[in-house]
């Protein structure tokens, strides 16, 4: 908050009540995504499963809820282990639990962490088979390209040689689309952003006043990206911590990036990071893409 202009990182949305407001936005109309991510799956599954092959371990970095996951482990011959790792405990350890239920002969070890950090596999069975990364809900769109392709290479670092990636890529289209579905007409993202105000007021004592902050998105073309921000909707103080930051009337705090891609504009970054694409499968208005990557080095 001390930047010029003031960003925060959007990995602090997801404490137990932010994964929650997610998991609502996942459903709404507006927010196509989801559903168009869990349609190409469904729709082809098997043909991704055989594309992976069998006798895999799978890493599912920033976990979530877990749904997604299930269409693969439904289709993945003789899985070794499954590994989900995310940054909020009490909700990955919960729907991990709620895995188990449904897979009892699954080995499944969660990993509590910032997946864009370096992190430590736990021990698993046959640690020596090959490493799939999974990576949904084209959240690889929070990273600037920069970034991107940083932690691409981490993710290369992880399967090793021959490992691969299955990752959600959302795809450039008109703007309206987009738009609506970061600013949803119930509210639920609006609450979401706001809701790492809520976790400053309540971890480190700060005392914004949530009513005086407004969501707002904006597109920027040359970027090709979605910009969500909470605007301040006077001159305030705000006390964080023993620390005072003051706001201009309209001046922003901007919590998130949502990058957009072509598959030969996410091709180029992947193949900085030494993924090779050997599988894409994309709903029938090219709305969203999965894409299968080996690595290569």
């Amino acid at each position: 908050l001390g930047n010029n202009p003031k960003t925060l990182s959007p990995k602090y949305f997801y404490d137990e009540a932010g994964s929650e407001l997610f998991a609502k936005i996942c459903n709404l109309e507006e927010y196509y995504p989801t559903r168009t991510e869990i349609r190409i799956l469904s729709e082809h599954s098997r043909e991704i499963a055989e594309v992976i092959g069998a006798g895999r371990i799978l890493i599912e970095y920033g976990a979530g809820s877990l749904d997604k996951v299930r269409i693969l482990l439904d289709a993945l011959s003789n899985l070794v282990a499954f590994v989900p790792i995310d940054i909020s405990h009490s909700y990955l350890m919960a729907a991990a639990e709620n895995l188990r239920q449904t897979y009892p002969d699954l080995t499944i070890r969660p990993v509590i962490g910032d997946f864009s950090q370096t992190f430590k596999l736990p021990e698993l069975p046959s640690p020596d088979a090959p490493h799939i990364a999974f990576f949904p809900g084209s959240t690889i769109g929070n990273f600037d390209p920069d970034s991107a392709k940083d932690f691409l290479t981490s993710v290369a670092k992880t399967v090793g040689p021959g490992g691969g990636l299955l990752i959600g890529v959302d795809l450039q289209k008109d703007v309206s689309t987009l738009i609506g579905a970061y600013d949803d007409a119930a509210g639920i993202t609006a609450q979401f952003n706001k809701n790492i105000l809520m976790r400053i007021n309540r971890e480190l004592g700060g005392d914004f006043n949530l009513e005086r902050f407004s969501h707002k998105i904006t597109y920027d073309v040359d970027s090709a990206r979605i910009e969500m921000h909470l605007k301040s909707l006077t001159t305030q103080d705000v006390n964080i911590g023993g620390e005072t930051f003051h706001f201009a009337k309209d001046e922003t705090i901007h919590t998130e990036n949502c990058y957009k891609y072509t598959l030969d504009s996410f091709d180029a970054i992947a193949a900085n990071a030494h993924f090779k694409r050997h599988g894409e499968w994309m709903d029938p208005q090219n709305l969203f893409a999965v894409l299968y990557y080996v690595c290569e080095n």
